[in-house]
């Protein structure tokens, strides 16, 4: 009997130094976790397209002494935001299931902004870059790497995003490799730098920009207006009322950190454009206002220095760095009217 007492009482002495090693353990994991989780939220750096468009040709057999056939440049810069994502620290990380992952939000967000403008990119080249005309085939690589990276942004196995994007990116060489003379296909691929398929494609960047602007500014108050082609006197009946929107608290910072992954891309991919489109932007005096909308963009760039991303009303105490982040990426989408209606002249 007063063996039992004994045992249970060195049970109990024991327990708290048990559960102090627990506690320990839970609390160290949770601060690798955050360490490691703040080491995958840096976003990558600015990359130079040119060095990047030249290193990807010498690797893969063209003559290093040899300009660059016009087309390279933006191919080679969509092979390489796509493998930024795949390959930055902590890889893809929009599809993990497992910490830190699992709770991170602000660079999934950036992800998905950098992975719209690979999807409209591709689709541009699939269907006007790489077509002299409406009527003309589709290229054999571009018709397949167009959807892969269309693929399910959050899939995580069977199969998973990650593999769907590295098969669109092989095809993206191929045809690169097509373009370059490289690859001893008899089939050699075609790039049409004309003004009418840049209009295309800028019209989808327009309209990206456009909503962007609207979402970060519907951090303060987004007023749905009337209708176009609704009176007034019949949005006073009550038939249409106005509604105020704000962008939800726990939303701020991913709307933020999906403007600075789509801003990024679309920086690297201009920079691309002002390479293979040189003598389609002079034609039209075009140039000037190019350099103008990249000028406004890079500023979206900028180290936010705040440990999170602050919502204050329009002229508070606190600073609103999505209404910031919309006055860069509104003046650039003016700037990127001006540029259509220059090409869009005879």
């Amino acid at each position: 009997m007063m063996h039992k007492f004994g045992s249970m009482f060195r049970g109990q002495e024991r327990s708290p130094w048990l559960w102090k090693v627990v506690l320990g353990v839970i609390l160290l994991l949770v601060i690798v976790l955050t360490v490691i989780g703040m080491y995958w939220s840096n976003e990558p750096a600015q990359f130079d397209v040119n060095k990047v468009a030249r290193e990807t040709a010498t690797e893969h057999g063209y003559d290093p002494n040899k300009p660059l056939v016009v087309g390279y440049t933006i191919g080679s810069t969509l092979h390489e935001l796509v493998s930024t994502l795949l390959n930055k620290p902590g890889g893809y990380i929009s599809n993990d299931v497992m910490p830190p992952g699992v709770f991170m939000d602000n660079m999934p967000s950036w992800e998905f902004g950098v992975l719209v403008q690979v999807r409209d990119l591709s689709r541009a080249m699939r269907k006007e870059f790489s077509r002299s005309q409406s009527q003309s085939t589709e290229d054999v690589n571009l018709k397949v790497a167009e959807p892969q990276f269309n693929f399910d942004n959050k899939s995580w196995a069977l199969p998973s995003s990650e593999s769907e994007y590295r098969r669109g990116n092989k095809e993206l060489m191929d045809y690169l490799n097509r373009l370059a003379g490289t690859s001893g296909s008899g089939n050699p691929a075609k790039f049409y730098a004309r003004a009418d398929n840049l209009v295309d494609w800028l019209s989808d960047v327009n309209t990206r920009l456009g909503s962007l602007a609207q979402r970060l500014s519907a951090s303060v108050v987004d007023e749905n207006m009337t209708p176009a082609g609704v009176s007034d006197e019949d949005a006073a009946g009550g038939g249409h009322q106005r509604a105020y929107h704000r962008t939800p608290w726990m939303q701020i910072d991913n709307v933020f950190y999906e403007a600075r992954g789509t801003t990024w891309a679309l920086l690297e991919i201009l920079r691309a454009v002002e390479v293979d489109f040189a003598p389609t932007l002079k034609d039209k005096n075009a140039l000037v206002s190019l350099r103008q909308i990249i000028h406004e963009l890079d500023a979206t760039q900028d180290t936010v220095w705040s440990p999170m991303i602050l919502n204050g009303s329009g002229f508070g105490v606190l600073a609103n760095h999505s209404l910031v982040m919309a006055s860069y990426i509104s003046r650039a989408n003016a700037a990127l009217i001006d540029l259509r209606r220059l090409l869009q002249q005879g």
